[in-house]
């Protein structure tokens, strides 16, 4: 089979699960790609703004806000914007409950709220050692994701207040809020569509629940060792964890390199 692109989830995928750094074997696996002529997307939860180690690496086209938002060089492929009317509706009862939000733009902000548990959840998720800056003019921007920091407890009152909003929980303390479907699934539909190219002729590494859907849509799914159980039940193939160079030895086990 003649493979003509493949998708990456970034965290724990392209990036160790031990310290956060691209493990070498990984960047010449990438490379070698590109040099094949297969297109490389990495498909992440974080904002474009912080995908600068992977574009140094030569990566070009982007799925961020976990699916809200994706971009080739300098064509934007898809975007969900988030309502401003609803947007406002949900910063002003945060700011009323002192809950905090984060705002996904290209960039990430935050409404100021600041708690440990928050802190937690950010270094768990995007190696984040301090809070993100305010926005003062976020309402000036397309916001492509929001997420919520809370308790199940908590959520109950948002979707009590807010019926009409979906609040998806991807993290212990983290939850998506959306006004309609964002998944990375639904933005590797419209990369596909970009390409023209088919799901079979594609291949996706992830190690996360919310990688399942991504990795069960290409021709061949493929779980990293130090995922969740989810991913590697719903994968074609389970290689080793993102440290030990579990992409490069999967590219090489399928006779892709």
């Amino acid at each position: 089979m003649t493979y003509k692109l493949v998708f990456f989830d970034v965290d724990g995928t392209i990036t160790s699960e031990k310290d956060g750094s691209i493990p070498p074997t990984t960047k010449v696996a990438i490379r070698r790609l590109m040099e094949k002529g297969i297109h490389v997307v990495a498909a992440t939860g974080r904002p474009l703004s912080m995908c600068e180690e992977l574009r140094e690496i030569g990566i070009e086209t982007f799925i961020t806000a976990n699916g809200g938002y994706a971009k080739h060089q300098q064509t934007v492929i898809h975007k969900i914007p988030f309502n401003k009317e609803r947007l406002i509706d949900v910063m002003n009862f945060a700011e009323k409950m002192k809950h905090g939000l984060s705002f996904y733009t290209e960039s990430l902000y935050m409404n100021g709220v600041k708690e440990g548990a928050i802190l937690t959840a950010l270094n768990e998720t995007l190696s984040l050692a301090d809070y993100p800056s305010t926005q003062p003019a976020i309402l000036e921007e397309e916001v492509y994701l929001l997420c919520l920091f809370a308790n199940d407890r908590v959520v109950d009152i948002y979707r009590q207040t807010f019926p009409y909003l979906i609040f998806k929980r991807w993290h212990p303390y983290i939850l998506n809020v959306v006004e309609k479907e964002v998944s990375k699934y639904v933005a590797t539909k419209e990369v596909l569509a970009y390409f023209n190219v088919y799901p079979h002729e594609t291949i996706a590494f992830g190690d996360g629940d919310n990688d399942i859907d991504m990795v069960k849509l290409v021709g061949l799914g493929i779980a990293m060792g130090n995922g969740s159980q989810g991913v590697k039940t719903a994968a074609d193939y389970v290689t080793s964890r993102a440290s030990e160079g579990g992409i490069y030895e999967a590219l090489k086990k399928f006779n892709i390199l």
